[in-house]
């Protein structure tokens, strides 16, 4: 039986770890938000960005045209009524958790090289081949305090009165959970 070093370079396990928690999230009712690192190769909208950072809400109620693919999350959403389409290389989401309840799994940001070298036809692979995966341990992103104004949706709630541009008054810092 050959080992998959024989087989020559394996790849990235990110997509496929943002997948299966994205799968859970859905499976138990939690709404999915990915954190992501913002730079040149992020469509994003840009308002919404703070420290190059941007989370995102990636549950089948906010997104249209949700694809998980290998190299690209790619997807239509609401932003203050206006309808963006989101594109983000995988190697730059830097977290992926239950917004309910902050469980999820964080990864590292893409090295300084990846970013100013890759273009969207051709990522470059993550460090190590992606395999830098770590479990959460007290990550701070820099954007959670702001997931509702950055939070895409679909239509507008009936009562549109509570949204403000800096978060939901009085709203605590969701933690992030290691996943057992």
């Amino acid at each position: 039986m050959e080992s998959s070093s024989d087989q020559g370079p394996s790849s990235s396990t990110r997509p496929y770890l943002i997948r299966a928690l994205h799968d859970w999230c859905t499976d138990n009712g939690f709404t999915p938000y990915i954190a992501v690192h913002v730079d040149r190769m992020v469509q994003v909208p840009m308002e919404y960005v703070s420290n190059n950072e941007i989370v995102l809400n990636v549950g089948f109620e906010a997104t249209s045209g949700l694809e998980l693919g290998n190299d690209f999350i790619q997807f239509k959403a609401r932003f203050g009524g206006v309808a963006r389409e989101i594109l983000v290389p995988v190697d730059h989401v830097v977290a992926i958790y239950a917004r309910e309840n902050g469980q999820g799994m964080a990864f590292p940001a893409p090295t300084v090289e990846t970013t100013a070298t890759s273009s969207p036809e051709a990522v470059a692979p993550t460090p190590a081949g992606g395999r830098g995966v770590t479990p959460l341990r007290g990550l701070r992103l820099a954007s959670t305090p702001e997931p509702e104004a950055a939070e895409p949706k679909v239509e507008a709630p009936a009562d549109d009165g509570g949204d403000e541009p800096n978060g939901p008054a009085g709203g605590g810092r969701p933690s992030l959970k290691r996943i057992k």
